[in-house]
Order: C-alpha cells, then sequence, then structure tokens
C-alpha cells in the first residue's frame, strides 16, 4: 500500500474529511470532525510508513503479541491507539484495511446519533 491508496481508500468512507491540524507533515483523516488515521508523509517519503489507527483496548494488545509491526500508538493514547509499521512488510494489505476499517467504526459510533445520521445522507 503506498500513500496514494491509503488516501484513496479513507476518503472512500462515508464522511470522511483530510486535515493538516498539527503541520504539514501530519495527515490526519477525521469521520464527525474526529481522527481515525494519521500518519506523517516524511516516512512515507523516507520508506518508513506507518499510521496511527484507533483500536479496542483488548484487541490492542492482541495485535501487539502477534505482530512486530503492532506497536503503541506514537505519540497517543497507548490503550485506544496502535501505530502500523507498514514499511516492515509483516502487514498484509487485508489486515491493514481491516485494522483502518475498525478504527473508522469505533469513531463513527463514538458520534451523536444525530452526526451519524447526517453522514450517512
Amino acid at each position: 500500500m503506498n500513500i496514494e491508496q491509503l488516501r484513496e481508500y479513507c476518503i472512500s468512507k462515508k464522511g470522511v474529511t483530510e486535515h493538516f491540524p498539527f503541520d504539514e507533515d501530519v495527515l490526519v483523516f477525521k469521520v464527525g470532525n474526529k481522527m481515525f488515521l494519521l500518519t506523517s508523509l516524511k516516512n512515507w517519503e523516507q520508506d518508513e510508513a506507518a499510521i496511527n489507527v484507533k483500536c479496542d483496548p483488548e484487541y490492542a494488545l492482541e495485535l501487539r503479541a502477534n505482530y512486530e509491526s503492532v506497536e503503541p500508538g506514537y505519540h497517543m493514547s497507548k490503550i485506544h491507539w496502535n501505530t502500523l509499521k507498514l514499511y516492515k512488510g509483516e502487514l498484509s494489505i487485508s489486515l491493514i484495511k481491516q485494522m483502518i476499517d475498525d478504527s473508522y467504526v469505533l469513531i463513527f459510533k463514538s458520534l451523536t446519533k444525530m452526526v451519524q445520521e447526517e453522514l450517512l445522507k
């Protein structure tokens, strides 16, 4: 997966917007104005692609135990976020997409019913 494929996959989801809220390096994808994925563009340029995604805390621990490429979220809550080191090549594209989907769903479910309904229009 390259950065263009990542971007296309993320923005294909209902209600997703992209932002650079911190600086021109950190690309953030949001649903309902809440982050579900962020990544450093510099890391992609340096062949050290990594993404941060939200994760159920128990599942996050399971993933970290099973994959070297999954670590506690860099500069994020270590309980709720994972960093996926894509450059290591250990994670399949389908697993990466599943973790992106899980992050999106966790954030979507945290939105008010009114916001959810608005995004689904």
